[in-house]
């Protein structure tokens, strides 16, 4: 994952003007970036495919599909109600209400589920995102559902 993420990365940035260390061009960054990542991750694959001194590694584990389905899940919920569906009319609900259903999703993924917990946490998460992206940082999103708002 690391050496496709870093390649894309690097192969996008040469889109950019690169320039040099003195003057960095917007596309510098992000192909040093993918240069690092692409190396990381060719370091942790050949690291893992190393047998281990006695000859005898560990066997794979499966695929951990419950945390992996919700988790993503979760971050696609939390786009649709953001954004919304205009094109089969689903409307948006807002930051707020995509924040505690992201939470509540995501908190599925985990072996023990405390909606108490995941709602204490949705708490903490809609009232710092509200105070960091609207008030302070003043970014125009809708916040509340429209049939909230009006």
């Amino acid at each position: 994952m690391f050496v496709i993420v870093g390649g894309a990365f690097a192969i996008g940035a040469t889109g950019y003007t690169i320039g040099t260390g003195a003057r960095m061009g917007p596309g510098y960054f992000p192909l040093l970036l993918g240069i690092l990542l692409t190396v990381l991750g060719l370091f942790v694959m050949l690291k893992g495919l190393r047998k281990s001194q006695d000859g005898k590694g560990d066997k794979l584990g499966g695929v951990a599909w419950k945390p992996l389905v919700f988790v993503i899940g979760a971050n696609l919920l939390f786009g649709v109600l953001l954004g919304g569906l205009p094109s089969i009319g689903l409307p948006s609900f807002g930051l707020i209400v995509a924040i505690y259903a992201l939470t509540v999703v995501a908190s599925l993924a985990g072996e023990r589920f405390s909606l108490k917990g995941a709602l204490i946490l949705a708490t903490i998460l809609a009232i710092t995102s509200y105070v960091a992206f609207v008030k302070l940082l003043n970014l125009q999103f809708q916040v509340w559902p429209a049939f909230i708002t009006g």
